[in-house]
C-alpha cells in the first residue's frame, strides 16, 4: 500500500509571509519554508487568508509553485472581520473542518501554527485536539543562521497523549492521587466499593450534571459530597461554596424559603428578603441530603432550577440566577417513591444520570480494619495523646467488628462513636482486652431489638402476599418458615441485613458471601422481593 501524502494546513502569515521584491527570498518565511525542505514533499497547501490580503495570497501561491512545482495550492478565503476575535476565527474554521473530505489512509495532516494570531493558533490546537481535524501540530522555525534558500527547521506534535509515557504516568498517578482523597487516603479492600470511588471520581472532575448518592443513613454520602466538591475546588471547576441542608428539616413555607428565598412580606414571619441556598450555592455545590423527603412544590421548584438555573423566590414577580451543581443523597428507594407517587418522576429522571448506592458498613467488613485505623489516628492528632490496641485486643475488636453480630445498624457514626470509646477510656494509651469486651457489650446493648415473651410479633398475612390459592398451598412446615423469614424481613431495615440475621451460622462457611442474594433467591420461590414487602 502507498504512503499517504502530505497535506499542510495554515494560515498565510500577514507579515511573516510577505514580501514583493527579489529580496523576499533572502528572508525565511514560514510558509514558502515548507516547500524548501528536500527531504519533505508537500502534495497539497491548504492555506487560509481573509479578503483584503488577497495580493499577498496570490503572492505566496506563485511563489510555493516556484519552490515546489509538484505541490497543489488552494488558497482559501475566511470572511472574518477581526482575527482576534476567537468566537468568529473559531467558528469560520470549525465550519470548514466539518465540510472537508478528509481522507486518513491515503493524506496525513499537518496544521501550521507558526503563523496566523495567537487566537488562530489556539483555534486551530483546539481543533487538532479535539481531533476534528485528524492530524499533528506542525511548528516551523528559521534557522541559526540566515541563509539563502535556507529553510529552518520544522517539528511534529502529536497531541494523542497515551503516546507520551511520562505525562501518561502523570496523568494516571493524579487519578490514584484523586481516588485516595475521596476515601481519606484510607486503604479500602473492599472491591465494589473501589469501583465505586474510581468512578466517582472521574465523573467528580468531568462532569457538572447532577449525581445521587443513594445508601443507609451513616454511610458517608454527606463526607463523600463534601470532598468530591474540595476535588473540584482544587482543579479550579469552582469557585462557590459547599452548601449543605438536610431536607428532612424543611417543613411549609420555611422548606421553600430556606431553598429558594424569598421576598419581604412574601408569608407571616417574612421581615426581610433572603437568598435562599440555591442562591448561596451559585458557583459551588448544592448538596440536599434526603432529598426524598422535599415536598411536591419544592419538587416542581427544584427541577425547574436545576434544567434552567433560574427560579422565582417566594413572594417575587423577578427570576433569579444561580450556576450550581446539584448533589442528591438518599436513604430512601427513589424508585418506589416514584411508583407511588411521592417523588416526580421527571426530577428523578433529571437527577438520576449519575446514581451511586453506597453499601453500608456491614457489607464491607473488610474495610473496618482500615477504617479503625483512619478513626484513630484521627483521634490521637485531634486530643494529641497517643493511644493504641494491644494485639490480643485489636484482634478480639476485629473479629467482632466483621461478624454477623455486629449490625452497624448507624454504619460509620456508630464505628466512630465505638472507637472514640475506646480511645477516650484507654487507660495508658493502651486498649486492652476488657475494654473492648465492654465495648462490644455496649454495642450489642445499642443493637438489641425487644425479643421478650411479652413482646407480640406482628401477623404475617400469607393470603394478602401470595393469594389465597397460593397460601392454602403451603405445607404447614413451609409456611411457618416463611412467616418466621418474613418476619426478620419486616424487623429488619435492609435486605442484607435480613440476610446476614437469617444465615449467620453458614455464611462463614462460603467462600463467596452473599446473604442478600441467598435471601432474594428465598424469596423469589414465592413470588416475592424484598419491595412488595416493603408495600405491604
Amino acid at each position: 500500500m502507498a504512503q499517504p501524502t502530505t497535506v499542510v494546513i495554515g494560515f498565510i502569515g500577514t507579515q511573516l509571509d510577505s514580501g514583493q521584491g527579489a529580496g523576499r527570498w533572502e528572508k525565511w518565511r514560514p510558509t514558502i519554508s515548507m516547500a524548501q525542505h528536500p527531504d519533505l514533499e508537500v502534495a497539497r497547501f491548504e492555506l487560509f487568508y481573509t479578503p483584503r490580503f488577497e495580493g499577498l495570497a496570490q503572492q505566496v501561491r506563485k511563489d510555493l509553485a516556484a519552490a515546489s512545482p509538484q505541490s497543489d495550492v488552494n488558497l482559501i478565503a475566511l470572511d472574518i472581520n477581526d482575527p482576534w476575535d476567537f468566537g468568529e476565527v473559531y467558528a469560520a474554521l470549525y465550519d470548514w473542518v466539518r465540510t472537508y473530505p478528509f481522507d486518513t489512509e491515503r493524506e496525513r495532516y499537518w496544521a501550521h501554527i507558526t503563523t496566523g494570531t495567537h487566537v488562530a493558533q489556539i483555534c486551530t490546537f483546539l481543533l487538532v485536539e479535539s481531533r476534528l481535524l485528524p492530524g499533528l501540530l506542525l511548528q516551523t522555525a528559521p534557522p541559526k543562521k540566515q541563509r539563502l534558500g535556507e529553510p529552518g527547521s520544522y517539528e511534529l506534535i502529536d497531541l494523542d497523549l497515551q503516546r507520551y509515557s511520562v505525562i501518561a504516568q502523570r496523568f494516571e498517578q493524579e487519578q490514584v492521587d484523586a481516588v485516595a482523597f475521596l476515601k481519606s487516603g484510607i486503604a479500602t479492600r473492599n472491591a465494589r466499593f473501589n469501583a465505586l470511588i474510581a468512578e466517582i471520581e472521574r465523573v467528580a472532575v468531568r462532569s457538572r450534571a447532577p449525581i445521587l448518592l443513594a445508601g443507609p443513613t451513616g454511610a458517608g454520602k454527606s463526607f463523600l459530597a463534601r470532598r468530591m466538591y474540595e476535588l473540584k475546588k482544587t482543579r479550579h471547576q469552582m469557585s462557590g461554596p459547599f452548601v449543605e441542608v438536610n431536607c428532612a428539616t424543611l417543613r411549609g413555607d420555611s422548606a421553600a424559603s430556606t431553598l429558594f428565598g424569598h421576598k419581604k412580606g412574601s408569608f407571616t414571619g417574612a421581615a426581610a428578603d433572603r437568598a435562599g441556598l440555591l442562591r448561596s450555592a451559585d458557583q459551588g455545590v448544592l448538596f440536599l441530603d434526603e432529598i426524598g423527603e422535599l415536598g411536591a412544590d419544592e419538587q416542581a421548584m427544584l427541577l425547574k432550577a436545576i434544567e434552567e438555573k433560574r427560579f422565582f423566590p417566594m413572594g417575587a414577580d423577578r427570576e433569579v440566577e444561580s450556576d450550581f451543581q446539584l448533589i442528591a443523597g438518599t436513604n430512601r428507594d427513589l424508585r418506589r417513591e416514584v411508583a407511588q407517587g411521592r417523588f416526580r418522576d421527571d426530577l428523578f429522571a433529571r437527577i438520576n444520570l449519575w446514581t451511586y448506592d453506597l453499601p453500608s458498613l456491614a457489607q464491607r467488613p473488610e474495610d473496618i480494619e482500615p477504617n479503625v485505623e483512619h478513626l484513630l489516628a484521627r483521634s490521637v492528632a485531634e486530643t494529641g495523646r497517643a493511644v493504641r490496641f494491644s494485639a490480643e485486643a485489636r484482634a478480639q475488636y476485629l473479629k467482632f467488628a466483621q461478624s454477623s453480630e455486629a449490625l452497624w445498624s448507624a454504619n460509620f457514626r456508630d464505628l466512630g462513636a465505638s472507637v472514640t470509646r475506646l480511645a477516650t477510656l484507654a487507660e495508658g494509651g493502651r486498649i486492652s482486652t476488657e475494654l473492648v469486651a465492654a465495648e462490644i457489650k455496649r454495642l450489642c446493648w445499642m443493637w438489641q431489638r425487644d425479643t421478650s415473651p411479652d413482646a407480640s410479633p406482628a401477623d404475617i398475612d400469607l393470603a394478602a402476599l401470595l393469594g389465597d390459592e397460593a397460601s392454602e398451598a403451603l405445607d404447614l412446615f413451609d409456611r411457618l418458615q416463611l412467616e418466621a423469614v418474613l418476619r426478620v424481613c419486616r424487623e429488619s431495615k435492609t435486605l442484607s441485613e435480613a440476610g446476614r440475621k437469617l444465615f449467620h451460622a453458614t455464611r462463614t462457611q462460603r467462600s463467596v458471601v452473599n446473604d442478600a442474594d441467598r435471601l432474594r433467591k428465598y424469596l423469589a420461590r414465592f413470588g416475592l422481593s424484598w419491595v412488595s414487602l416493603q408495600t405491604h
